[in-house]
């Protein structure tokens, strides 16, 4: 038996993942233990899942491998001070401490962590290289082209290259501090968002602007050639050298300092918004067009947090010369754990590989899952009163009832994901045929901004009649935006939302799903099967068996500012402290409006234990 433990850590989203002779056992992010969002400490919780998962302890391990390499981030980091010097001085005392103190150490960083009883060997692979094996190794294909995209690694931001069999190769790369994925959190920063956070909300506010600044993105902050690569004027940001992303040059370009985050949202705001993710989409599909022509291949790979930009996907999906795309689920530095990991078994070890015909994530359920006996013990510790529903066609009929009535239902089943989103797991669903949905998910349950969207979860056999989708083409992993099919939007809409800006046009109903219908008639999907999503799948069935609808609202199962939820008890806690009306834990089923009063009262106070971003 082999057994290999990946890691990442120290940056952003910490994370880990274990192999055990080429087998994915287990992965998670830090975060959902911690219940710290974004957690970027080491991911002592994460570890001790993944063994407690795999049977194993640290003694038993062969290889520790972290997804970069520490040494050449910190000479980036020097060299990048010394050439800005003498600005960035304070920005400089305030980060080789740290370097100096733990992430120049990190073997005996882990040996610690892991309690002194590992005696394997440790691994640093290249941060891109972690990237482009996560994108490739886990996928259904025996070869494909490869495309990373994300801040910064240790120089690259963006790299091309290749996989076939058991290797990956990359062959050309954007070095630092030109980054597509800077750039995006530029503008994240500027538009009041948190950088590391919200760039998914700038996708998502997108769609309510036009892009009438993206000429002035292009005449000056970023020039870009026709095969994808491109150069990034520098007096313009900041990043370099200081705490901030923008100049003072960038400033007076745009009329105005950076929002403040407690101000309104304006229709400037969305128009930057759209004009960066213009900008991007741009780039991704010059890169990918540029990388078949290098490469020839049918099949396409994505990883790297800019893989996370559902929308820029969705194009190179239906534009894009490949016939076939597969990202990693979770493609931001999370990811690099599990790409570090079979790096090792794949390429220092040259353990042969068989792909397909699915991935092998198993739907990137790779968390812990909880028993029935285990959740209702917490429950009666807790006085929470409770139905246990056994039969599965039961438990379905009865969810199913609530979601018809326009129900909010807290929906907490198997194991985990992992990446950043809710595949069924641990998500809050909905109705998506209610006009209401949307905002009593985003202002009593989310407690997040009115403007964001939710996403589709829709059986995979009935994707093409909602959604235009290349013919087998997949979303299994909530990763690509698709406009909604011209047969399910609604005639007049156009004309209803003519002359509205902003946050208004979230009133005019746009299909007959009006709840996963952005306001540019698009939608995040997921598509569903009953292969990688087990009950779900059935749930999704029954629904639409009753409602001749196959589709339901699926957001992720938490509040603003808060990690997904992981335990029973987390799950818990969330529905007694939002206005959510019930919720399934595995086979047991608690209805709001039977909760005794102090348990509501309690659990309301833990929303505002959270920093909101």
């Amino acid at each position: 038996m082999t057994a290999i433990l990946g890691l990442s850590a120290f940056y952003h989203d910490s994370a880990a993942a274990l192999l055990v002779d080429g087998r994915i056992v287990a992965a998670a992010q830090e975060e959902r233990f911690s219940r710290k969002k974004h957690d970027h400490r080491f991911p002592s919780n994460a570890v001790d899942y993944c063994l407690a998962e795999g049977g194993l302890t640290s003694a038993e391990l062969d290889y520790v491998a972290f997804y970069d390499k520490p040494h050449a981030k910190f000479s980036r980091l020097v060299e990048t001070y010394g050439a800005v010097a003498p600005r960035g001085f304070r920005t400089y005392l305030k980060a080789v401490p740290l370097w100096l103190r733990s992430k120049l150490h990190l073997p005996v960083e882990i040996d610690r962590a892991l309690g002194r009883g590992y005696r394997g060997r440790f691994a640093f692979t290249d941060h891109h290289e972690a990237h482009a094996a996560s994108a490739f190794f886990p996928s259904p294909f025996d070869e494909a082209a490869i495309l990373t995209l994300d801040g910064v690694g240790e120089w690259s931001t963006t790299t091309l290259g290749h996989g076939r069999g058991n290797r990956v190769g990359l062959t050309h790369e954007i070095r630092f501090p030109h980054s597509l994925g800077l750039l995006y959190s530029a503008f994240t920063y500027y538009t009041g968002f948190r950088v590391n956070s919200g760039e998914y909300k700038v996708m998502g506010l997108a769609a309510y602007g036009e892009p009438r600044f993206q000429s002035d993105i292009l005449r000056h902050l970023i020039h870009v050639r026709d095969d994808g690569s491109f150069w990034m004027d520098q007096s313009y940001f900041n990043y370099c050298a200081g705490m901030t992303m923008t100049s003072e040059k960038f400033h007076r370009l745009f009329g105005a300092p950076p929002r403040d985050p407690a101000s309104r949202i304006t229709q400037r705001d969305m128009d930057l918004a759209a004009s960066v993710q213009a900008v991007c989409e741009d780039v991704m599909l010059k890169a990918v067009r540029h990388l078949h022509r290098l490469t020839k291949s049918p099949n396409l790979v994505m990883a790297g947090g800019v893989a996370l930009n559902a929308v820029g996907n969705g194009r190179i999906v239906r534009e894009g010369p490949f016939n076939h795309v597969w990202i990693q689920p979770a493609a931001g530095d999370a990811g690099g754990a599990l790409g570090a990991a079979q790096l090792i078994w794949h390429h220092v070890l040259a353990q042969p590989r068989s792909a397909g015909p699915g991935d092998s994530l198993r739907g990137s359920l790779l968390g812990p899952r909880y028993t029935d006996s285990a959740i209702r013990s917490l429950l009666d510790s807790k006085g929470a009163p409770f139905h246990a529903i056994d039969n599965e066609a039961a438990l379905l009929a009865r969810v199913t009832d609530l979601l018809l009535a326009e129900k909010v239902v807290g929906w907490f089943q198997d194991r985990m994901e992992f990446g950043p989103r809710a595949l069924g797991a641990r998500s809050i669903l909905g109705d998506p045929r209610s006009p209401h949905t949307q905002q009593v998910m985003n202002l009593k349950i989310k407690y997040r901004e009115s403007f964001r969207p939710f996403a589709p979860s829709i059986l995979r056999e009935r994707v093409t009649d909602y959604f235009d989708m290349p013919p087998g083409a997949d979303s299994a992993y909530m990763l690509i935006v698709a406009p909604v099919h011209e047969s399910q939007r609604l005639p007049g809409s156009d004309e209803k939302m003519r002359g509205l800006e902003g946050i208004d046009k979230l009133n005019v109903p746009r299909s007959v799903v009006p709840s996963v219908t952005h306001v540019d008639y698009s939608a995040r999907l997921q598509t569903v099967t009953p292969e990688a999503n087990g009950r779900y799948y059935r749930l999704i069935k029954t629904f639409n068996a009753r409602s001749g609808c196959p589709i339901v609202v699926n957001t992720s199962f938490n509040i603003r500012g808060e990690p997904i939820v992981c335990t029973p008890e987390d799950a818990l806690r969330c529905f007694l402290g939002t206005d959510m009306d019930a919720l399934v834990l595995e086979n047991t089923l608690l209805l709001k409006n039977e909760q005794p009063p102090t348990n509501r009262t309690e659990a309301r106070a833990y929303k505002g234990s959270f920093v909101l971003d």
